[in-house]
């Protein structure tokens, strides 16, 4: 068994790093091979030929009873390096040989090997957490080291498994908990590029001013290895930028000889400070409002700056000749656009990319307002009365416009159905054992970012930082995720807007028709009876024309939500389908052994071993990170939707648009029943997460089993639910 390799910890090649310059030059680049750390545990050498040990790791319940039942050997037996049959269970997760082997007495905390490790940090290395709550739940102690001065914390670090992080950190494990070097598990996660594991531990309350015993932060071993999402994390939380180690290298001197300048670089622009670590201060007025709220002002800007450019572009256009209108008009919205993107250089780090702002909320807000003040001011006043009045077309004007803008603001400023966090940290730990003791304690089953277990159908908005409940999508349009609370508002609210765009291109229509007769027929390239109708109201037509445009999206998402509500499906269940996360898991869960089915072999969940995998976005409900602006765009737009479902090849059809596909359809009749006439009011807030499946009330804040799940396992007991995975966000 090899050792665990000393010289690849953090500690000690500290010596190389930054704090302690080699003697050939000041700089040298600290290097690490990952497989030594915790060295080659008995489980990847050759197997012993000791019986009492292969019964161990194969999970062989029945041999072992015989075993134990000639007297020769027990639970407490140990080879000549002290590992004992309870080391070779949990290294191979041998769930059930370990709740056995702990009934006959095995010691819990023996150490053993070369590593001088206990069976929970073998276990835990191998990132078993349900054979690590076990050991937890029997008595095994986590701050135990090994012979490298790692404890069981330290050790789950290395593999970047944020679910085993999480446990371990409930079971009141001091987040801070150093090695033999002084290193924590912050810095541990920073060094190995892991952004969720950083993420967790600061979230959890660790210090992004420790320092180890070279005197290096968290924030100069995110530099070693130099991923961005690392830095960007712990600058966010207040890491110091100028902090010196024991040899006063700062972290910028650190990124210089790393070559991770770049990252470092990236991580301070995001976080609002310059190259050199200081606050970008910027120089046009209000910047004083910036400062005090960065993120209130920026939110207020971007819903309020489209204004201007929607007018700006409307008024030029009209009022000019069109071979001046258009360029003219063009320059000054890429102007207008021009000072956004200079203005979004101060956002938020989750805020700089226009789709992350109110920006395209604004542009929709600015139509409907000027579409509405152009109608009460000139349409109106000019088709209400005299010989052709259109009474009726004013009215239905009236009608759809007004709930257009009420169902407008109740998608934008309600509550989608934001799942509610748990009151506390024992709440979670016990909301976490149930979940093992389940099997269920994976990502569709629980968000290590809300720390909330996952009700049925539920997704965490990346945007909106919090996990709501049924999910359909995130809507920039209106700036807020659609869930449940919702979700009926949003559909009529496109069913509104598309009657009042159409009765407005009506009344337009009849307002230029009157004026034009009079009109001039003088123009640049129409016919004389267009130039008419342009010079009637140039205005009024190019407006009608804008609002028109809207008619796009707006009927693509019409039918993408028609075609969901008819088949009980959310746009993210359409666009990729529903994960039967039922766990076939528990019904074959035991082996003729009486071993349980090893959670390694089920699809990962928790890991994230990609240190820096593309932060996602939805757009609406899609992925977007590192994609193309026409990609993003279509996204936006809800072109993707509508092609993936008009073509067939969404998931809400095929397979999935049988009942057996999906368990929440009743057939298109009951479905949208159950969307159209729950009891919830059209006009006020609904009981939150409150709906209506099948007839039947349901509340999607506290489902979390399918009802066609429940009654067909009604009786005995099941060991999953079926749920739609949780994203990035």
């Amino acid at each position: 068994m090899a050792q665990h390799g000393a010289s690849s910890s953090p500690a000690a090649h500290a010596a190389a790093a930054p704090a302690q310059p080699s003697s050939k030059s000041d700089t040298a680049t600290p290097k690490l091979n990952n497989e030594m750390e915790l060295g080659n545990l008995p489980g990847d050498a050759s197997q012993p030929q000791n019986d009492i040990m292969q019964m161990a790791r194969i999970g062989d319940i029945a041999s072992m009873e015989k075993l134990f039942a000639t007297g020769d050997y027990d639970a407490t037996y140990t080879d000549d390096e002290g590992i004992t049959p309870l080391h070779w269970a949990a290294i191979n997760n041998q769930f059930a040989m370990c709740k056995f082997l702990i009934a006959h007495g095995a010691e819990i905390n023996k150490k053993g090997g070369e590593s001088v490790a206990t069976a929970l940090q073998w276990a835990a290395q191998r990132c078993h957490y349900y054979t690590v709550h076990l050991l937890l739940q029997h008595g095994a102690d986590p701050l135990i080291t090994d012979a490298q001065g790692y404890n069981t914390l330290h050790i789950s670090t290395f593999n970047g498994n944020v679910f085993l992080i999480t446990l371990l950190l409930h079971q009141g494990i001091p987040v801070d908990v150093e090695d033999t070097f002084g290193h924590t598990g912050l810095m541990w996660s920073a060094y190995k590029g892991f952004p969720a594991c950083v993420d967790v531990f600061l979230r959890w309350g660790a210090s992004v001013h420790a320092t180890d015993e070279q005197g290096f932060t968290a924030l100069h071993w995110a530099l070693v290895k130099g991923s961005p999402g690392c830095v960007q994390k712990l600058i966010e939380y207040g890491a110091d930028r100028f902090a010196k180690t024991s040899t006063g290298k700062t972290p910028s001197i650190t990124a210089q000889e790393l070559n991770t300048v770049g990252a470092w670089h990236k991580a301070l622009n995001e976080c609002g400070y310059d190259d050199d670590g200081n606050v970008i201060i910027p120089s046009w007025p209000g910047a004083s409002y910036l400062l005090k709220d960065r993120r209130g002002f920026m939110t207020k800007f971007f819903f309020l700056w489209p204004f201007v450019l929607v007018w700006s572009f409307l008024v030029i256009i009209s009022g000019m000749p069109v071979f001046a209108g258009v360029p003219i008009g063009l320059v000054v919205g890429y102007a207008t656009q021009w000072v956004g993107q200079q203005v979004i250089q101060y956002a938020p780090s989750d805020m700089r990319q226009f789709q992350r702002t109110p920006w395209m909320a604004g542009i929709f807000a600015a139509s409907l307002f000027l579409c509405g003040l152009n109608w009460l001011v000139t349409i109106f006043p000019n088709t209400a009365f005299g010989p052709n009045a259109s009474w009726l077309l004013n009215l239905s004007f009236l009608f759809f416009g007004s709930l257009t803008a009420w169902f407008y603001v109740r998608c934008m400023v309600d509550d989608p159905g934001f799942v509610p966090k748990m009151n506390g940290i024992a709440e979670q730990r016990a909301v976490i054992d149930d979940l093992i003791a389940s099997w269920k304690f994976d990502e569709s089953n629980f968000c290590v970012t809300c720390m909330i277990r996952t009700p049925l159908r539920s997704k965490h908005c990346r945007r909106c930082q919090r996990c709501v409940a049924k999910h359909d999508h995130h809507c920039p349009w209106v700036y807020n995720c659609i869930g449940i609370n919702n979700h009926r508002h949003f559909f009529l609210y496109l069913i509104n807007l598309t009657f009042g765009i159409i009765t407005f291109d009506w009344l337009t229509y009849n307002y230029l028709t009157a004026l034009s007769p009079s009109a001039s027929e003088e123009c640049n390239i129409l016919a004389p009876s267009l130039c008419r109708v342009v010079n009637a109201d140039t205005y009024s037509l190019i407006l009608a024309i804008w609002a028109s445009l809207q008619l796009t999206w707006v009927a693509m998402l019409l039918f993408v939500q028609f075609v969901q509500v008819t088949r009980a499906m959310t746009t993210y269940e359409n666009m990729f389908g529903i994960d039967r996360h039922s766990a076939t898991s528990l019904t074959s869960a035991f082996t003729s052994t009486g071993a349980p089915l090893d959670p390694s072999q089920l699809p990962p969940s928790g890991s994230t071993a990609q240190p820096d995998a593309a932060n996602h976005g939805h757009g609406h409900g899609h992925k977007h990170g590192g994609e193309g602006f026409l990609k993003q765009w279509s996204k936006l737009l809800g072109v993707d939707a509508f092609i993936e479902t008009a073509a067939g090849r969404g998931a809400a059809t095929a397979k999935n648009r049988r009942r057996k596909g999906n368990p929440y359809s009743r057939g298109y009749v009951t479905n949208c029943k159950d969307f159209w006439c729950d009891p919830a009011p059209v006009f006020g807030k609904r009981e939150t997460g409150a709906a209506v499946l099948g007839g039947q009330p349901v509340n999607y804040m506290d489902m979390y089993e399918s009802p066609t799940m429940m009654d067909a396992t009604r009786g005995r007991t099941r060991g999953g639910y079926e749920a739609v995975a949780a994203q990035e966000v």
